[in-house]
């Protein structure tokens, strides 16, 4: 999922990234609604604030908003910063960093929510930020490391896209593409995921409370240790195909020095 690069990606590999990272953000973004009355995953709603705030002219209220989007940005930001200076020296690891950074920031709000809220407005504001750049940081990476095909944290463009699929296949020689039908496909399954993600924490929100930005990051953390795992099972067989070559190396020299020496 975090290995491959742009255009080197699969389809399974985006479809697995989507789904995870969906589901994760459609958790975060409902227990962000219902803890903080606020959306996290998108700033389309904070834009239309920000444009009242403006014309009501209440400064603090317009430096908040802004803040907000800003740090929304400056996650996408910092998440492509990682991809392009560090993808040529280990892309798992550039693709790596912005995960662990939006985990250690859902942590923060599931710890700081758990034992030390007081529901005062400043913390409310405080962690709907840390929260909007966690979420410009997963959008920021799924978007840059699959050439803009994966965004996960918002569903506006991906329902836009799949309303212009759909129509497409009214025609046979659309619905013939392949391509399309791995779009339209990689798109439904992050709705769904997304949709799911977001239920889960409705449903679970009364138990969990704060809890489920646990969950929400250990989803992330599946990303990590996925591709982790797979990188270090491919040391291992690679490894043991070395291994393997010598001995049949040495074995080949022994057979040539006895017929050497029998000669």
């Amino acid at each position: 999922m975090l290995r491959k690069y742009s255009n080197s990606r699969s389809l399974s590999d985006n479809i697995k990234l989507g789904t995870l990272s969906a589901f994760s953000a459609g958790m975060v973004n409902i227990g962000s609604l219902l803890l903080f009355f606020s959306f996290s995953s998108n700033v389309t709603g904070h834009y239309a604030i920000l444009a009242a705030e403006i014309v009501k002219g209440n400064l603090y209220q317009i430096a908040v908003v802004f803040s907000w989007i800003f740090l929304f940005f400056f996650g996408s930001f910092v998440s492509n910063m990682f991809v392009i200076h560090i993808n040529q020296k280990n892309s798992y690891l550039a693709h790596s960093i912005p995960l662990i950074l939006e985990i250690i920031c859902l942590l923060i709000v599931g710890v700081y929510g758990e034992f030390f809220y007081k529901e005062t407005l400043a913390e409310t504001e405080i962690l709907l930020g840390l929260m909007l750049f966690a979420m410009g940081l997963q959008n920021g990476l799924t978007a840059s490391i699959s050439n803009f095909t994966v965004k996960t944290t918002h569903l506006t463009g991906t329902t836009t896209d799949l309303g212009i699929l759909f129509s497409m296949f009214t025609k046979k020689e659309y619905r013939n593409n392949e391509a399309l039908k791995g779009r339209a496909k990689l798109l439904v399954y992050i709705t769904a995921s997304y949709l799911t993600g977001a239920i889960f924490a409705g449903f679970t929100y009364v138990y969990l409370n704060f809890k489920m930005f646990y969950l929400a990051s250990l989803v992330l953390v599946v990303i990590i240790f996925y591709d982790l795992s797979k990188l270090r099972l491919k040391m291992y067989w690679h490894q043991r195909k070395l291994i393997k070559l010598n001995l049949n190396n040495v074995i080949r020299m022994e057979n040539e020095k006895e017929k050497s020496v029998a000669s």
